[in-house]
Formats: C-alpha cells, structure tokens, sequence
C-alpha cells in the first residue's frame, strides 16, 4: 500500500483527541468492511465528525476512507491541504457531475468511498430522504454499498448546537451493515439502502442511555430535538436565507 503521510497523521491524530476526551466508542460490524475492492461506505450524517468515526471503523480493516467533501471547506487552506493530502473527493454542488465521475472513478480503482445519502446534517438526528447519488455510484461501479451508523457524535458538535470537545467520556457507537448488491433502478436501491441504515439506526439506539429531554435526542426517544417536519422546515428556511 503506498504511504500516505497525511492521512496516516490526520488519522493518529484523531485517534489521539478521541482517547483525550475519554470517549467510549463500541465499533460493531466492522467485519463488513471488504478487505479489498471498491465500495461505497453510506454514513447518516447528524454531527461534523461523523466522517471521522467511519474512516477509523474502517481502518479495522487496514482501508482508509476517501470522503465526498463540499468544496467550499478548500476555501481554508489548512483545510484544502489536510484534503488533498487525505483524498478527499472535492463536490461542487453546481457542478456535481464531475465530482461523481471522481468518485465512480475511485471506486474502480477499488477504494472506498464516503457518501452521505441525505447531504446535510438531519437536524432531527433521524434518518432523512436520500439523494440518489450514492446508489448511483455503486450501480455505475458494480460495488456494493455497506451502510454506516454513527451515533453520539452529535453530542460533541452539530449544527446548531454547543461544541463539547473537552473530557467528556462520551460514549459513541458505529455499526457496519452488511453489503448491499448494486441493485437497479437507483431509485428502488435508494430506498432500501435508506431503510435499511433506520432499522440499522434504530437498533443502535435501543442500546444507547438517553438524556431525558436533551438536545441531541430525538424526539422520539424523549429528546429536545426538531420532529423530522420541523427540521425539514428549517432547512428550506435556511436554503432560502441562503438563496438571498
């Protein structure tokens, strides 16, 4: 395997800030992740690190992960750096073609591939509605999308909420699915890979001590979390805050 300095540093790097926090992470499923060979690797998406939590669940298996990025994060050089140096594949969401001819090429190169199916952070910390593109790929590839649930990182840092990155002895939980053949049309792939990671979310959590009314809980479970239509309605007024 060709070294890759940066990576091999931003990925210590981490290992270390998690154990300084004290957090508690179980790693379940992990055996999933294929040895060799492309696939995409679908996380939901409820904090800022929940990329972070997946490339170390893969390293179980000695992969790293190369993760789909806006590029608008390249803006800071430091950032734009640490990215090239960890393959970090750059979209452009006015021109997302061209970054998922990046990442299908990727996956024919036989690397995994970070997606997140519902593209924004769930406010609602619930599975939202699916973009296409991540069955896309793996269908254009003829590889497999293995499904990944991180769960408590919300607590650490996530839109709209405090930033807790001291000593908190959080406990994080990660639970590899097992591989979904690239099935076609996309739309039928899409679904089940969406269904599939809420049954596999919804799992995680029936073994996760909840606070009674905290912010990183879903409503559902007794949280002070968005409802799913509430954090829906957040985002469109937020794209339209954006739009002007």
């Amino acid at each position: 395997m060709t070294a890759e300095p940066v990576y091999t540093a931003v990925e210590t790097t981490a290992r270390v800030l998690c154990r300084l926090q004290g957090l508690a992470v179980t790693r379940t499923g992990t055996e999933n992740v294929p040895r060799t060979g492309g696939a995409v690797i679908a996380i939901n998406h409820t904090s800022y690190l929940d990329f972070i939590h997946a490339a170390l669940a893969v390293r179980e298996s000695k992969r790293k992960l190369r993760v789909m990025a806006k590029t608008e994060l390249a803006n800071n050089k430091v950032l734009a750096f640490l990215m090239r140096g960890c393959g970090v594949i750059e979209v452009d969401r006015s021109a997302g073609a061209a970054a998922f001819q990046v990442g299908v090429d990727a996956l024919h190169r036989g690397e995994l591939v970070g997606v997140y199916p519902e593209a924004t952070i769930s406010r609602s910390f619930e599975i939202k509605e699916f973009k296409s593109g991540a069955a896309r790929m793996a269908i254009e590839a003829n590889v497999p999308i293995i499904p990944v649930i991180v769960w408590g990182a919300q607590r650490l840092v996530t839109k709209g909420g405090p930033k807790n990155l001291g000593r908190n002895h959080f406990p994080i939980s990660v639970e590899v699915g097992a591989p979904i053949d690239p099935v076609e049309p996309a739309e039928a792939l899409t679904e089940i890979l969406r269904i599939e990671m809420d049954a596999i979310l919804h799992h995680v959590q029936d073994g996760f001590a909840h606070e009674p009314g905290g912010y990183w809980v879903p409503r559902r479970l007794g949280g002070g979390a968005p409802t799913p239509e509430e954090a829906a309605a957040m985002d469109v007024a937020e794209r339209v805050k954006r739009g002007r």
